[in-house]
């Protein structure tokens, strides 16, 4: 049996749901980078039209998350994020490979994604390519990957 069967890339159905989808955020994304009190759990992107809030769902455990933003034929991958607890272990790549084939089902062919620097070696892994270049201390990078069927 495949271990890919035991994740679920799901949209946060429940209080629970969306309390680990914003506390991996908060923390990974924000505290983890000394942004502290700026999270906005409420920001309006995060319901609009387009754009699918998900969870990486490990058996019952909350393990990952992302927002795809989708315009077909783009999709742009943000605020991709494991669980500092769960990092490491080949659930980042899992996550990506999910939200692909989500892109994919929503007519997306061509993904983007900002991604911090210190992530740029494992994105090039998973096939995406540096579309900007990289500026000393830039905040993030911008890479992109073409998907196909």
């Amino acid at each position: 049996m495949s271990t890919e069967t035991t994740y679920d890339l799901r949209s946060p159905s429940n209080v629970r749901d969306w309390a680990a989808y914003h506390a991996i955020r908060r923390h990974v994304l924000f505290e983890r980078r000394g942004r502290f009190g700026v999270y906005d759990a409420n920001h309006p992107d995060e319901h609009k039209v387009g754009n699918y809030p998900k969870v990486l769902a490990l058996g019952h455990d909350i393990i990952g998350v992302i927002r795809i933003d989708v315009a077909p034929p783009h999709a742009v991958f943000r605020r991709v994020a494991i669980r500092e607890d769960q990092q490491r272990r080949g659930h980042g790549r899992t996550l990506l490979r999910l939200a692909e084939r989500f892109a994919l089902q929503h007519g997306c062919r061509e993904l983007s994604s900002q991604v911090d620097p210190a992530a740029v070696a494992f994105y090039a892994r998973c096939g995406f390519a540096v579309r900007t270049p990289v500026e000393e201390g830039a905040l993030t990078v911008l890479m992109s990957k073409a998907v196909e069927v």
